[in-house]
Parts: structure tokens; C-alpha cells; sequence
């Protein structure tokens, strides 16, 4: 009996090893699983992209005007409407460097289909495989910006705009979401607004410094004149 006895109490035991070893793997796969889904993804690489902060970058001016944009933003479309071409230019001239940030803060807006992600990532897209054209695709999602609320541009409707602004070769990365992940990433990375906590679409920081809205005009007056 007493032999029996050992003989379960070594099986209990190596069940017991067994379950203790499957549980390990199991808390490893789900520790993985996990990790990848909170990675930042791949990371736009270029010359004009910043792979840390996510800027793309325009100009070679000592300030630096940093705006946080979403492409389903009304008001971030009003925004490039009255200082878009004003920025730009002064970009051109190297009188400013120009950082813009492709955000996603309205995905909640467009009917399931993450439009602002979407649009972001291909900005990123375009960045990295047609940088002398990045502009034109960045004034192309805000001459065709959609309404909030609606489904937004479909992938094949992106991949036209970027044909437009001879940025055909981003048309996989448009399609693959590539860099949606570093998109949610930096979109966590936006300075907040000190009076409440929260961020918002447009923000602009000016030499490294968080403006308020409503100084916008005046502070761009005293660097575009």
C-alpha cells in the first residue's frame, strides 16, 4: 500500500509540473499577445519624417511652428483655409520649419471605418515614399475633406489622391494601414490644453511652446509678419 502511495503522489506531482508549465507559456503568449498589440507598429522612415515625435517636417527656419492636425476636423480644415498657404510659404522660403503632426482624435465620426486613422497613416504613407510630395497629398486631404459624421474617403480614394500628388508607390502602404499603430501612438503624444487636461484638433505649439487658439494670429504675426 505503501509503495501504491508513493506512486500516486509522484504522478500528482508531475501533473502538477505539467499544468504549472502550460500556465507559464500561456501567461507568455498573452504577455506577447498583448505587447503587440499596444507596439507603436512600424515607423515611418524618411527624411522628412522624425521617427520619435512623428513630425513631417517642411523648411529649415530657426522657429518652429508645430501644428496636430485630423483630417476630419472642420475646424482644422478652417485652419489650413486662413494660415495653410501662409505656412507653407514661409516653409518654402526656410523663414520657419514647418512640423506637421497627422492625428486621430475623430474616428468615432465616421461611421466605423477610422477615417482620420486612415487618412493619417497615409500622410505618413506618402512621406515616406514620395517626400517632395507630401505637401501636395497633405492640400489634397483638405481640398477633399469629408464632413464628420459620414464614412470619410475610402482607401481606394486615398490611394487616388496620392496618384495625384505623384505619390503612386504608396498605394500598398495606404491599403496595409502600415503605420496606423505609430498613428495612435503619437495621437497620445499631443500637448493638452493646460486649462482642461485634454487635447484637441487644431494644435499648434510654436517653438516648442503649446498656444492657445486664440492667440494663433497674433503669435503667427509676429514671426510671418
Amino acid at each position: 500500500m505503501a509503495a501504491a502511495k508513493s506512486n500516486t503522489n509522484w504522478f500528482v506531482i508531475g501533473v502538477s509540473a505539467a499544468v504549472v508549465v502550460v500556465l507559464a507559456v500561456l501567461a507568455l503568449v498573452v504577455v506577447n499577445l498583448n505587447n503587440q498589440a499596444t507596439a507603436p507598429g512600424p515607423t515611418p522612415e524618411g527624411a522628412i519624417v522624425n521617427d520619435k515625435t512623428g513630425a513631417i517636417s517642411f523648411g529649415a527656419g530657426d522657429d518652429t511652428i508645430d501644428t496636430y492636425v485630423d483630417f476630419m476636423c472642420p475646424v482644422c480644415g478652417q485652419f489650413e483655409d486662413a494660415y495653410g498657404e501662409q505656412l507653407q510659404t514661409a516653409a518654402a522660403n526656410d523663414d520657419i520649419t514647418l512640423n506637421i503632426h497627422p492625428i486621430s482624435i475623430l474616428d468615432r465620426a465616421s461611421q466605423g471605418t477610422e477615417f482620420s486613422t486612415r487618412a493619417a497613416n497615409s500622410m505618413y504613407c506618402v512621406a515616406t515614399e514620395a517626400p517632395d510630395n507630401a505637401l501636395d497629398y497633405f492640400n489634397l486631404l483638405f481640398t477633399n475633406q469629408p464632413e464628420e459624421n459620414t464614412a470619410g474617403l475610402a482607401d481606394e480614394q486615398l490611394v487616388e489622391l496620392a496618384k495625384q500628388a505623384g505619390a503612386a508607390g504608396a498605394a500598398d502602404c495606404i491599403t496595409d494601414g502600415t503605420y496606423s499603430r505609430f498613428v495612435a501612438a503619437r495621437t497620445d503624444e499631443t500637448p493638452v490644453d493646460p486649462a482642461t487636461g485634454r487635447f484637441g484638433t487644431p494644435t499648434v505649439a510654436i517653438n516648442g511652446d503649446r498656444i492657445d487658439n486664440s492667440a494663433i494670429a497674433t503669435e503667427f504675426a509676429k514671426i510671418l509678419g
